[in-house]
């Protein structure tokens, strides 16, 4: 059992219950696979490497939920299973995202897909280094899915079969919106310059599915139903996740190309090098003179110097479109605020509060 804190609803027992969790449910799977081969130890090392650190928000969520519904700040083991099991899907999707955007590394360390192939390449493997690593990657991201299946499923949590249909509708909302994404970031340049109306409302529902359900609003709702919440209670938290998810997804872009790269784990102005087509990008292009948006449009997608990145940035500063981004987070950071009542149990509605505020006013 955890006890929590709603004045620091992310303080450190929580993130260290939730990393002891998972690393104990890894050591198990690893072991019971580890007949399968040799090499499957090289996966279950990545699988530990990227679930040691992160900021547990899933979780995080996902335990508040349930105290939302119980009222006190006690959250037994086997919820915290449940929630922990959050943040294997979580790192599932960014082992699988960063084969997809081609990112070289991820919370400080090289991508799943990149260690892969160096250690391909250090064996002189044969065949194509990079298409073992990209390979191995999705591989385990696949692997990653299963045992969040399997450690939620094995969590023993009461109203289990409740939650289920909502950790169902995570996993698939997850997949989707990330293929809604992939089609968002393949529209032509024609249709980014001048289909502005459309492509702003295509991120918008990307936002939604990829990042608003599966961050704040299911973690939130699985939480309350393993807490026996009534239905009136899951839907306000509905209502409350999705203006916060969307202030995090913006703050998010925001970091991706104004970020510190010593605080972030990510190169400065890394969305640029991957050419992301984010609220921010997408708000720049359509409100800069034509001659910077498409100079801005020429720099997505290239391997860019300091000074790019930099000339890139003071497009978007000069469209007005970083004031916009952050006129925004929080505006729905006030929005999300205001939907918690008295139906939101103490004191969970006070850590709810605070947790818009870390998820919006963040630099990592």
């Amino acid at each position: 059992m955890v006890t929590l804190d709603a004045s620091e609803p992310l303080a450190a027992d929580l993130p260290s219950a939730v990393g002891t969790a998972i690393t104990d449910f890894l050591d198990d799977a690893v072991t019971r696979l580890s007949g399968v081969g040799p090499a499957i130890g090289e996966l279950g090392a990545l699988a530990r490497a990227f679930t040691a650190g992160g900021k547990r928000l899933r979780p995080a969520f996902c335990c508040w939920g349930y105290l939302a519904a119980t009222g006190g700040n006690e959250v037994p083991d086997s919820v915290l299973k449940v929630a922990a099991s959050l943040d294997l899907l979580h790192v599932s999707a960014l082992v699988h995202d960063d084969v997809l955007d081609g990112s070289a590394t991820r919370r400080g360390l090289p991508a799943a897909h990149v260690q892969l192939a160096a250690r391909h390449a250090a064996a002189d493997g044969r065949g194509d280094a990079g298409a073992f690593g990209r390979s191995g990657a999705i591989l385990l991201g696949d692997l990653l899915l299963a045992w969040s299946v399997e450690l939620a499923s094995t969590s023993g949590a009461p109203r289990l079969a409740q939650a289920q249909p909502l950790l169902a509708a995570v996993r698939a909302e997850v997949a989707a919106g990330q293929y809604l994404d992939v089609t968002a970031q393949g529209r032509s340049l024609a249709d980014v310059l001048t289909q502005t109306s459309s492509v702003d409302e295509q991120i918008r529902r990307v936002v939604e599915f990829k990042t608003a359900r599966y961050t704040v609003i299911r973690p939130l709702q699985v939480g309350a139903a393993l807490g026996g919440g009534s239905p009136e209670l899951i839907e306000l938290l509905g209502r409350f996740g999705s203006p916060l998810g969307r202030a995090f997804q913006f703050r998010d872009d925001v970091l991706g190309v104004f970020g510190d790269a010593e605080v972030t784990g990510k190169p400065a102005g890394d969305d640029l090098r991957e050419g992301k087509l984010t609220v921010l990008v997408a708000n720049a292009l359509a409100h800069a003179p034509k001659p910077q948006a498409e100079r801005l449009a020429g720099l997505l997608g290239r391997p860019l110097s300091a000074e790019q990145v930099d000339r890139a940035r003071k497009i978007i500063i000069d469209s007005g479109a970083l004031a916009a981004a952050e006129a925004e987070i929080a505006e729905a950071a006030a929005q999300a605020s205001e939907v918690l009542d008295r139906r939101v149990a103490e004191p969970a509605r006070t850590a709810l509060r605070r947790l818009v505020v870390l998820a919006t006013q963040r630099d990592a």
